[in-house]
């Protein structure tokens, strides 16, 4: 995958190395630190100095390392496919913002951490992602290759897409008769053809940016994500009943729609 190719969006925040986020100078541990210093005597100029210096410190972190510049590609590249398809229906593209941590951050729905895995919080629109996940995807689920990790961001982009059309609501507004997994897993299925969709776009330009074997990629990752194989491995069984993502054979057929057809009409799974 030339992924170098798509630009760079300035929609990236890089929070690694910031423990929850980062804290302000007046707050958290800077807070603490400073009436610390106030009690035993202590300069609280320095204090205040050695604060201001850790931030300076982290804001100043370089973010020309790989996984900022390909964060900042991938991005590019949704951004450009998703703005084109919107504008041709008369609609405006909002585009969503990527945010990288390290072990934890906040976000608009609330505290995060690695564990959570990749996500998309529609309250503030960004997507989440600890880098180290990408490693996660290569080698504990076998699902290797630049476009593996690019399906997992366009699969959060595909969320987004979702909330700027009005699924989001309308899904939560009509309810499930099957209950809210089944929601759940209609809603994440789409996501995943709209994946294969911004796929396919990548493969069939006069100079492809994707071939046809890297695509493959995502059907890789999509399998190796479904619920069933993650409870398998956990557990040592899978209970339908508790899926919220959808299988193994789902999340490859989806994502298969959407690199097939390049159509995201197609990508009703609702129906």
């Amino acid at each position: 995958m030339d992924w170098k190719r798509l630009g760079k969006s300035g929609n990236v925040e890089d929070r690694r190395g910031i423990p929850g986020g980062g804290l302000a100078i007046g707050g958290g541990a800077g807070l603490i630190l400073l009436i610390i210093s106030l009690l035993f005597g202590g300069n609280p100029g320095d204090v205040l100095n050695q604060i201001n210096g850790n931030s300076n410190q982290q804001q100043s972190k370089p973010q020309n390392d790989e996984a900022f510049q390909f964060g900042q590609a991938i991005i590019s590249g949704t951004n450009e496919y998703w703005g084109k398809v919107f504008q041709k229906s008369g609609r405006t593209y909002h585009e969503p913002t990527l945010a990288l941590f390290s072990g934890g951050t906040s976000t608009g729905c609330g505290n995060a951490t690695s564990a959570s895995g990749p996500f998309y919080c529609p309250n503030d629109q960004k997507i989440y992602i600890d880098p180290s996940f990408f490693n996660d995807l290569a080698t504990r689920f076998g699902a290797k290759g630049d476009f593996a990790a690019a399906y997992v961001i366009a699969h959060e982009v595909g969320h987004h897409v979702q909330d700027e059309l009005g699924i989001m609501d309308q899904v939560q507004a009509s309810g499930d008769r099957q209950g809210a997994n089944s929601a759940s897993v209609k809603l994440e299925l789409q996501a995943d053809c709209f994946a294969g969709v911004w796929g396919n776009y990548l493969a069939t330009m006069k100079d492809p940016i994707v071939t046809s074997s890297e695509l493959n990629q995502g059907r890789t990752a999509a399998q190796s994500v479904g619920d069933d194989r993650l409870q398998e491995q956990s557990r040592g069984y899978a209970n339908p009943e508790t899926f919220t993502h959808g299988s193994s054979a789902q999340r490859d057929h989806w994502f298969s729609v959407g690199a097939k057809t390049g159509d995201a009409n197609q990508c009703n799974t609702f129906e």
